[in-house]
């Protein structure tokens, strides 16, 4: 929309230059498009000297100016350690707590819907992406099959009375608990990268597994708060530690490709940044092949490379125990990695985290 031009008046009263002349004022140009921005513009002449022997007495001098203002747009991840170790010192409530407040921090800077996104991962040695999977095609099911069934006739009978041969009949896949596992790690490992699933490349694919202590199923990238605030409520401490799994699948909650396929990103000119938010209490513990903590380790530092190489920023907090170096290491920048001594501290945290996520928002 075109806005009033500023008074003549005003202008000469700042601009005071005799030898230019013919000054006159474009009408400024407000807009909203990829962003508020004001556009101003101005002709004039300058007296020429030498130019004037050779019949040309004035010269045409113009300028145009824009002056953008607005925010970013955010889509954030938060992966949050749901293992048994955070039903200690009051950790998985205090996490609760300090997440809720983040939510309502991150609801409170979006000027409208789709400005903020927000995933929640709870993660554990596996992450549970939901029974409603069942027919993806980006889900494996060879190892499930193999370890999920019964021998149907059974034709050998062990000293335990357990039947140890004859035709195996998987389980139906909607028995299926809807925990995965790692993807594959050799020759290429995909367990610390975002690539896309495909079912002409199997080593892509998640393996299902029926894992028992399966934590409360993830949340994709949405702006329905209330569900986010369900899902915060329907956290629970269950498994052992693969923080790897945490950080590649909120990774992958940031992607618009498969398996969660994040809404697209609107290319209007508006910036959207892409972070991460990891919390974890502990060493890793177990994941799909070891539980071997160097092991495990090397993979999740390989996977915040990834993640931070592909533009994601990465905030890392470290509850009470664990490996330090680490999550410093995954972090964006020191700034951005917290190690805190007591549950309470996360809530500050999250609080601290949710104003730079504000200040984010703010276009420079």
């Amino acid at each position: 929309m075109t806005t009033p031009a500023p008074t003549p008046s005003y202008f000469n009263a700042i601009y005071t230059r005799p030898e230019v002349l013919n000054v006159s004022l474009a009408a400024p140009v407000y807009t909203t498009a990829g962003g508020s921005k004001l556009t101003l513009g101005a002709t004039a002449a300058i007296k020429s000297d030498f130019m004037r022997m050779i019949g040309i007495p004035q010269i045409n001098i113009g300028s145009n100016t824009t002056i953008r203002w607005g925010s970013a747009r955010l889509r954030v991840a938060l992966a949050l350690d749901n293992t048994g170790s955070m039903s200690q010192s009051g950790k998985m409530t205090a996490l609760k707590t300090a997440t809720h407040n983040l939510l309502n921090t991150l609801q409170g800077v979006a000027a409208q819907p789709g400005d903020v996104y927000v995933s929640i991962i709870p993660f554990a040695k596996d992450v549970n992406v939901g029974p409603s999977n069942n027919l993806a095609t980006w889900i494996s099911w060879t190892n499930w099959d193999a370890a999920n069934g019964s021998w149907s006739p059974c034709l050998h009978w062990n000293n335990n009375g357990q039947c140890t041969s004859g035709t195996w009949l998987p389980a139906n896949h909607l028995t299926w608990n809807g925990c995965v596992t790692d993807r594959d790690n050799t020759p290429i490992q995909y367990n610390t990268m975002n690539t896309t699933p495909t079912v002409t490349n199997l080593a892509t694919l998640f393996p299902a597994e029926q894992y028992s202590n399966c934590p409360v199923a993830l949340l994709p990238q949405t702006y329905n708060w209330a569900s986010l605030h369900a899902k915060v409520d329907a956290m629970t401490p269950t498994g052992n530690t693969n923080t790897t799994i945490g950080l590649a699948w909120a990774w992958h909650s940031l992607t618009e490709n498969a398996p969660l396929s994040a809404p697209p990103i609107v290319n209007d000119g508006i910036e959207t940044k892409k972070i991460i938010i990891f919390l974890t209490d502990g060493t890793n513990t177990q994941d799909r092949w070891t539980g071997n903590s160097n092991q495990i380790d090397a993979r999740m530092q390989t996977a915040c490379t990834n993640a931070k190489a592909a533009g994601i920023t990465i905030y890392t907090v470290l509850v009470m125990q664990g490996n330090a170096s680490l999550l410093q290491n995954c972090a964006s920048s020191p700034s951005k990695f917290f190690n805190l001594t007591s549950a309470s501290q996360v809530v500050t945290t999250f609080d601290q985290i949710g104003v730079d996520l504000s200040k984010m928002r703010v276009a420079q």
